[in-house]
């Protein structure tokens, strides 16, 4: 049955990489291999329930309600794996929406519009590096789909070309996944492994900041050599919008507010030794009662669009389903022991650590890094803060900037700009792979000069 289960969670990551090809989305997908593989898990617990033991904490509870013991593997998948892994998946999930919905929260406030309209530069050259160094710190904060979001949405008020533009989309691709890979609330990645307390928060900035710059310096350096001169004139895509009656002060309001709520979330964990999504929930909390208060400010129109209830329908449901969905299928092969069998096998094949983690960073860019590093998690047994998992939070943060559909930043890009895959292999992804290579070594160095390797 180990057999049945590899073979669906294998199809199904098929369905999941060909999703605009079978037009399938990739959510429905991955809850239907979850549960499929948990339901097969069930059928077969007898027989392939890892050396066929419960744990002795397990026995002694069901001891003292007098449950019996005939259907002991049942119950443990039920309430001792299943039910814990989904307080571990609700954890991501929680967090994940209350930082989706402040940012909703700070857009429709237009607070990013005081980032974007104090850039005024008309040189190729020097409007590349601006929007590429905004975006890498703005994606630090923020999550690297929405800041991608943001600044392609600036490029088509600046950049009139479309050629042009989509270089500079791009570029941007690159500098959003960098800059969200040193910190634990930048990706979707290392925000899971710093809820799963394999990272610090602290500590991944202290070692993977470098490494990050070299991500997107190095190809800066080398695609800003062909550009010269001013920005062609033309007219700029004109963006249909509601029509907001916002103060300056609100859009200021409501930027600082979202920004200083997001980076108290990492102090409060650190204060209150409670887990992440805590602080997370308190933050969306604090964002909506202003919102609320701020509210009576406003017109009707502008209070209908702006409110709370407004925003949580722009929140993207379908990737918190599509986490939902691939979580639970990896665990099911967690609980099987199928991913622990696996890291055996790779550390008696491929001895070292860091080149495990290169190659998982590159098969992001043809595969989706969520369930890759939810599956590294699984496999690995390591401290907190070892340097794997840095080195899996760099990998698989940036890895996917090799390929246009290897990020969500990437996919947001694409849809925007109708950057075609081809184009981007041949215009951006060799300075993006040259960029992930160097970060790894600027890491790998920094390590060992640290002695952490």
């Amino acid at each position: 049955m180990t057999t049945m289960i590899v073979i669906v969670f294998v199809l199904g990551y098929l369905a999941i990489a060909t999703e605009h090809r079978i037009h399938i989305n990739k959510a429905a997908t991955a809850l239907f291999i979850g549960v499929i593989c948990w339901t097969l898990y069930m059928m077969s617990v007898d027989s392939i329930t890892p050396d066929s033991s419960v744990p002795s904490w397990f026995t002694d509870k069901l001891g003292h309600h007098g449950s019996g013991v005939e259907h002991l593997n049942r119950e443990y998948l039920v309430e001792g794996q299943l039910f814990h892994l989904l307080a571990e998946i609700a954890q991501i999930l929680f967090f994940l929406m209350g930082a989706m919905t402040i940012v909703e929260l700070v857009d429709a406030h237009e607070g990013f519009a005081l980032i974007t309209e104090r850039i005024k530069t008309k040189k190729q050259v020097s409007l590349l590096w601006s929007v590429a160094w905004i975006t890498f710190f703005a994606s630090a904060v923020l999550d690297n789909l929405t800041t991608t979001i943001v600044m392609v949405s600036l490029l088509r008020k600046l950049v009139h070309e479309t050629h042009l533009r989509r270089f500079y989309a791009g570029v941007v691709v690159i500098a959003a996944n960098a800059g969200g890979a040193w910190s634990v609330i930048g990706d979707v990645t290392t925000t899971m492994l710093w809820v799963k307390n394999k990272i610090g928060t602290v500590e991944t900035i202290g070692s993977l900041f470098l490494a990050s710059v070299a991500c997107l310096l190095v190809p800066l350096l080398v695609m800003s050599r062909g550009m010269k001169g001013d920005l062609p004139q033309g007219n700029a895509i004109q963006e249909s919008k509601h029509m907001k009656n916002l103060e300056p002060w609100h859009q200021a309001l409501f930027l600082a507010l979202g920004i200083g709520s997001l980076l108290s979330v990492p102090v409060f964990k650190f204060f209150t030794h409670l887990p992440p999504f805590m602080g997370m929930i308190l933050a969306l909390s604090v964002v909506w009662m202003v919102s609320e208060i701020v509210k009576h400010t406003l017109d009707e129109r502008t209070r209908t669009s702006t409110g709370v209830l407004a925003v949580l329908q722009r929140i993207d449901m379908s990737s918190i389903l599509f986490f939902l969905g691939i979580l639970l299928a990896v665990g099911a092969l967690s609980a099987t022991g199928l991913l622990g069998g696996l890291a055996n096998w790779l550390t008696e094949t491929i001895p070292s650590n860091s080149i495990i983690a290169l190659l998982i960073g590159l098969l992001s860019a043809v595969v989706d890094n969520v369930p890759l590093v939810a599956a590294g998690i699984e496999m690995y047994q390591m401290p907190e803060n070892h340097p794997f998992w840095m080195m899996l939070a760099y990998c698989a943060g940036t890895g996917g900037s090799c390929l246009i559909i290897g990020s969500a930043a990437g996919v947001a890009a694409m849809g925007l700009e109708h950057i075609n895959f081809v184009w981007y292999l041949r215009k951006i992804a060799p300075w993006a792979l040259l960029g992930y290579l160097a970060g790894f070594v600027v890491y790998w160095i920094q390590a060992k000069l640290t002695g952490q390797l």
